[in-house]
């Protein structure tokens, strides 16, 4: 009875919880090079402000850009979370949730657990990769399940004639033959991954430019270590994996949640999407992209935003403080910012030629809820340089309920911009047009 009930406080306070789409931020709050940080706020119980997940009503969808379009490329997916783009022309899809929890975690498990129903999080995951292939009108044929069987699945790499796939507890090898639509082949283990129930469970992955090297991304088991730091061995960091030699170890470090990747073709750097830790107030920690490098150190648990300590950890370290990068661009406060994808030689206008793609899952935990798009950050000399331009946006219905929920972006053969929408079970296309979206496509 007693779990019963604290869980209906925080459903309570989830559906009551404030309105509206994403706060229209200054640069100076929270995004940008130089954000200004106000002062922690710490309270007993954060704040609750979760979308409650609806799904697309008919005939809607999000709201392009002017200058582009969107429709839906794929629908009637399992949470797709994740693309990747065959050199073909296939599309791969990774269909996943969450690990399964032991259900040993008492009370704060099974409130959480009812907090991520909520927000459309936590259901069974299908454990798949789906193939999408386009039936030439920017339609994808019916999805063909490609590979099955896996755990908690996310980042795909393919490099020469082996598909990589991170799994939430490894990473997996499976032969690929190209324009197969699908894998039966039983896949080799390269390595185990931190694992738990509770905890940043998404591993994305890439691969050098040479093939040599993968880099798989580990998130946090926690928000700042509160567990203890036996549980963080080997988290909130970027592994670096040596494919023939068969040895891993740590490329960058103090990165809270680590998840999309891609490569700078300029500079050849790093760069990587981070979440960054919670119960600071609204408007800390802002979530981030930077590029990193080997040894880098981002400051979790210790810091945030460079030498900003945080005083709740204990004890504290200032000689990793001391350490701590600045990272390179602010994305917003707890807009849980997680696809990155680099423009290439995409079809869209020109205002999104050169820079990155970033799709924002969205807030669970601030007043007024931030993130629920996808945004492009314009790039020169190899650096971010201007304001984010809005994409992709109306994720937020009228109610305050979330229709969908952006998460991995990828640019297809055509030159078109993919989104992953977990909650609306729909891998979203956006193209050029001529003509501003119709009014009525507008869930406001």
């Amino acid at each position: 009875m007693q779990i019963k009930n604290l869980a209906a406080i925080a459903i309570t306070a989830l559906s009551t919880a404030g309105c509206g789409d994403s706060a229209k931020l200054p640069i100076a709050a929270g995004i940008g090079p130089n954000p200004q940080l106000p002062e922690p706020v710490t309270t007993k119980f954060p704040t609750v402000n979760m979308a409650r997940a609806v799904g697309w009503p008919e005939g809607r969808t999000p709201v392009a850009a002017e200058g582009t379009s969107v429709a839906a490329f794929a629908r009637g997916l399992d949470h797709p979370r994740w693309l990747y783009v065959l050199p073909n022309g296939d599309i791969l899809v990774a269909e996943t949730n969450s690990p399964s929890s032991r259900g040993d975690g008492g009370i704060q498990e099974w409130i959480q657990m009812k907090v991520m129903d909520y927000a459309g999080a936590a259901g069974k995951s299908a454990n798949r990769i789906s193939l999408l292939r386009d039936a030439g009108k920017g339609v994808s044929e019916k999805p063909q399940p490609f590979l099955e069987g896996l755990n908690s699945p996310f980042g795909m790499a393919l490099v020469g004639d082996k598909l990589y796939v991170a799994n939430t507890d490894a990473v997996w090898q499976f032969p690929y033959v190209e324009g197969q639509t699908r894998i039966t082949a039983t896949g080799t283990k390269i390595v185990n991954l931190p694992a738990q129930p509770i905890g940043h469970w998404t591993r994305n992955l890439i691969a050098s430019r040479d093939g040599k090297l993968l880099y798989v991304t580990v998130g946090s088991a926690s928000n700042r270590a509160e567990g203890g730091l036996a549980d963080e061995e080997g988290r909130a960091a970027i592994w670096e994996l040596n494919l023939a030699a068969g040895t891993h170890r740590i490329f960058a470090s103090g990165l809270r949640n680590p998840n999309g990747m891609v490569w700078e073709p300029q500079t050849g750097a790093l760069w990587t999407t981070v979440n960054e830790r919670d119960e600071l107030g609204s408007d800390l920690v802002p979530d981030y992209m930077t590029s990193v490098t080997d040894g880098s150190f981002y400051g979790w648990p210790y810091s945030y935003y460079g030498n900003h300590v945080d005083t709740r950890v204990v004890p504290p370290r200032p000689d990793l403080v001391a350490k701590a990068l600045v990272p390179d661009y602010a994305l917003g406060n707890h807009t849980a910012s997680l696809g990155l994808a680099y423009s290439g030689s995409n079809a869209l206008p020109p205002a999104f030629q050169i820079g990155v793609f970033i799709g924002q899952h969205g807030s669970w935990n601030r007043r007024p809820r931030s993130g629920y798009k996808v945004i492009f950050v314009p790039f020169s000399g190899g650096k971010p340089a201007g304001e984010p331009k809005d994409v992709l946006t109306g994720f937020l219905n009228a109610d305050g309920e979330a229709n969908g929920r952006p998460v991995g972006v990828a640019i297809d053969k055509q030159g078109a911009l993919l989104v992953a929408d977990d909650v609306g079970d729909t891998v979203w296309r956006v193209t050029a047009s001529t003509q501003k979206n119709p009014p009525a496509k507008n869930p406001n």
